[in-house]
């Protein structure tokens, strides 16, 4: 039995605990279970991003409870701290001056915009994650809140299909 089966076929507690890592927006993982059964992995795809273009100031606000800083190596056995530690690891904390721009930038954009800075992590290395960052930084507070509502899509998809594999 293929992932996407077994995630139609599990209790409902268990179907949204096999979704809560993806983000920390109950509502989204409790609506995506009660549309089950999928017929394929495409179909489950699409629900979840039909759910996610209502996400707005309230989901961002849950959403980021559970994301850390840029930079830094969240600790726990959480499966979203496990998750974030995968996903920042092209981030090379070894690099002193890499590490500490993006501690200054992470800085200046919590000063300004009262959250912490949201990137897909995955597939960026930390130079191209610094310069994202100090680009934001120029957003108004409207831009910057659909930048972060963009990005935190991007991981919960990429997380959402891990959950469910290929």
């Amino acid at each position: 039995m293929n992932a996407l089966e077994r995630f139609n076929r599990l209790p409902l507690d268990e179907a949204i605990a096999m979704l809560s890592p993806c983000v920390a927006i109950p509502d989204w993982a409790s609506a995506l279970v009660q549309a089950r059964p999928y017929a394929d992995r495409a179909a489950l795809l699409a629900r979840a991003g039909e759910l996610m273009r209502h996400w707005g100031d309230a989901e961002l606000q849950q959403a980021m409870s559970a994301h850390p800083r840029i930079g830094e190596r969240p600790t726990g056995s959480q499966a979203h701290a496990a998750l974030s530690r995968q996903e920042q690891a092209s981030v090379d904390r070894h690099d002193a001056e890499l590490a500490e721009a993006l501690r200054t930038a992470n800085t200046q954009y919590e000063a300004r915009f009262g959250r912490v800075f949201l990137i897909r992590a995955k597939g960026r290395s930390g130079a191209e994650i610094l310069q994202a960052l100090r680009l934001r930084l120029h957003n108004n507070e409207a831009q910057e809140r659909q930048a972060s509502l963009a990005q935190l899509r991007e991981i919960t998809l990429l997380r959402l299909e891990g959950v469910i594999g290929a």
